[in-house]
């Protein structure tokens, strides 16, 4: 784990010098996020062929924090003490309640359209950071929001029909965790601008990783039937994968790219999530339309339109 840490570091550091050099350094990250966060609704699919939600959200939180507390705690005792509440709120929005609010949901619903679900951040986001935080979103961006949510919502309807027979009822667990992210991009831009991404990644699951520890140890992930299920080792594979690229990794860029952008702007990847989970869902065997196609365009559209140019 301390050689795959290192590394990781290497990685970062060398892809921030290149971003650096970059004019659009916020559409690199954005890129990049949308890959991998894409591509994690697949793996928490697979992964669920041999874990219980409660087991994967676990697994999934104890594995990210011994990477990103290997790769920052030092960083920690630079943190002002009056950061910490922000850290500790962060962490429980941001990582730990929907790690299983995802894996639950998608025992029910299909992975493309959780991702579709997970699109409506940037709007909660836009009306959190108004109502709450007092941050100003301008009329492009708010235009933006509003036709990826239109493209969102013919995804959301299509997918209805395709998959008559799922519990959709399990769409409020998306629904509830994009409030959470949503209000985890506002407290980062508004209360943990000037602390390092691997610093704010840290202190989450500083906090979380011993209740996710907990949590495992009541499931039955210790017993004789789950050690022996035939797929336990291939979920448990997709899980670190996940931990790996779609949490701490992931997690490293998201933070980056929130201070160097607008919270809005760093909501819309979940825009083009969508597409690159529908992209998954193809290879897995899930049914896509041409309206769904068209809907992705919008999704891009509104993309663009919610990136405010500087002035």
């Amino acid at each position: 784990m301390p050689f795959l840490a290192r590394e990781l570091t290497t990685f970062v550091i060398v892809l921030q010098e290149y971003c650096m050099k970059e004019p659009n350094l916020k559409w690199i990250y954005l890129i990049i996020l949308s890959i991998i966060w894409g591509s994690s609704f697949i793996l928490i699919k697979k992964s669920l062929l041999g874990l219980t939600p409660y087991q994967l959200g676990a697994l999934r939180t104890i594995i990210s924090g011994v990477i990103l507390l290997t790769l920052g705690f030092n960083k920690l005792k630079v943190i002002a003490k009056h950061k910490w509440k922000w850290l500790f709120l962060s962490g429980l929005c941001g990582s730990f309640i929907p790690a299983f609010f995802f894996a639950i949901a998608e025992t029910e619903i299909d992975s493309a359209v959780v991702s579709v679900l997970n699109s409506l951040v940037p709007l909660n986001t836009i009306l959190l950071g108004f109502a709450v935080f007092r941050i100003s979103s301008t009329l492009r961006q708010i235009t933006g929001v509003a036709i990826g949510f239109i493209g969102t919502a013919i995804l959301i309807l299509k997918g209805a029909d395709l998959n008559p027979n799922q519990n959709y009822l399990y769409a409020g667990f998306v629904i509830a965790s994009t409030l959470m992210y949503a209000a985890n991009v506002n407290i980062i831009k508004r209360y943990l601008q000037d602390v390092k991404p691997l610093a704010i990644a840290a202190g989450n699951y500083f906090f979380i990783v011993i209740p996710a520890f907990i949590i495992l140890l009541f499931t039955d992930f210790f017993t004789p039937e789950r050690l022996h299920h035939p797929d336990l080792i291939s979920s448990i594979i997709y899980v670190v994968i996940l931990s790996v690229f779609g949490t701490a990794l992931a997690k490293l860029f998201f933070y980056k790219l929130v201070q160097i952008s607008t919270p809005v702007f760093a909501s819309s990847v979940t825009y083009i999530m969508p597409i690159v989970a529908l992209a998954w869902g193809i290879l897995d065997g899930e049914a896509f339309s041409l309206m769904q196609g068209l809907a992705s365009l919008l999704i891009l559209v509104g993309v663009y339109l919610s990136h405010k140019r500087k002035t």
